[in-house]
């Protein structure tokens, strides 16, 4: 096998145990991924003595798994049956899934109605809930990892909300007030959000309000104003917040705003004038990318509310929330 064979491979597995992880139970996988992934040593297994590979391959997870999955496996394999080696960090580790084949999720797409649901685990009980989401709290309340940030910022801003909240919203990074409070929203554009969520019969505290950062981003020079996070901002700071969403388990992100979206779902994807309104798949979550309030304070044209009201109305029904007919309304007037 070439060594990119076995980089691949080991990502794959990676990322495969961390939605084990996650309490992820389905991979959604087309037959051809999975026959192009075989290993360069297989050989393809003759068309005539081929059984039709279920699109939907559920992984097994026993503990430590030792099976390896060859291209036997692929013409015979039941959603029961399949499994997954375990993440193996080395290539002389790696020889031994020499004949493994690796089931690749689906990635998310710029589709309006597809998205990877997968199942998430039993949630934990309030007690260690909560006492899991204080130790984080702890952990990024005393991150320095930017230094620069972490010298200039008058608070970090943890996140607020219900930790067993079905819809969780992700912004950009903590502005002036944010900062000094030591919670997010707390702007005009805060105000706004709140006001969203009124009208949706929700409150900030039955959701959970957080950001891409959890410290303002520096302004040498200017003690007002606010900046776009940088990109490696950004990934030294989404692992604290993949983890506020492993604990929370939502059943809905909202994503507000392009930075929001770009930091969730990657560099690939398309600007938020086209992506807003398209269910999104985050981690096998179902996201929903919108405009930032803070963009609607800008832009007070009525077709932009609407808009941003639509998505909320997707948000809710997919969060399980009833929706009723005025609310379907609200915005059903002429420009």
């Amino acid at each position: 096998m070439s060594s990119e064979y076995l980089q691949l491979l080991d990502a794959t597995i990676a990322h495969l145990e961390s939605l084990k992880d996650r309490g992820a139970g389905w991979v959604p996988v087309r037959r051809e991924t999975l026959l192009s992934i075989v290993g360069p040593s297989l050989k393809p297994v003759p068309s005539v003595a081929r059984r039709e590979i279920p699109k939907m391959v559920r992984p097994v997870f026993q503990g430590t798994l030792s099976a390896s999955v060859t291209s036997e496996h692929l013409t015979s394999a039941s959603p029961q049956s399949s499994v997954i080696p375990s993440v193996v960090r080395s290539e002389a580790a790696m020889s031994r899934w020499s004949k493994a084949v690796s089931v690749v999720p689906l990635t998310s797409s710029s589709s309006k109605t597809s998205f990877v649901a997968a199942p998430v685990s039993s949630p934990l009980l309030p007690d260690a809930r909560a006492a899991a989401m204080a130790e984080l709290r702890s952990q990024i309340l005393a991150c320095s990892r930017c230094s620069h940030l972490a010298s200039s910022r008058h608070s970090v801003v943890f996140g607020v909300g219900d930790i067993h909240a079905k819809i969780l919203f992700v912004g950009e990074a903590p502005g002036t007030e944010d900062d000094l409070c030591g919670e997010p929203f707390m702007g005009p554009a805060g105000e706004l959000l709140t006001k969203i969520l009124t009208a949706m019969g929700l409150s900030r505290d039955s959701v959970f309000l957080t950001a891409l950062l959890k410290c303002r981003p520096d302004t040498p020079g200017d003690s007002a104003g606010n900046r776009k996070p940088r990109p490696e901002e950004v990934s030294t700071c989404l692992p604290w917040l993949e983890r506020q969403i492993d604990l929370v388990q939502p059943r809905v992100v909202v994503a507000l705003g392009a930075s929001a979206s770009e930091g969730l779902l990657g560099k690939g994807v398309t600007g938020i004038t086209h992506l807003r309104g398209s269910w999104q798949n985050y981690r096998g979550m179902p996201l929903m990318p919108t405009y930032h309030p803070a963009y609607l304070l800008r832009n007070q044209a009525l077709s932009e509310k609407r808009k941003v009201w639509e998505d909320m109305l997707q948000v809710m029904e997919r969060a399980g929330y009833p929706v009723s007919n005025k609310q379907r309304c609200f915005f059903q007037i002429k420009d």
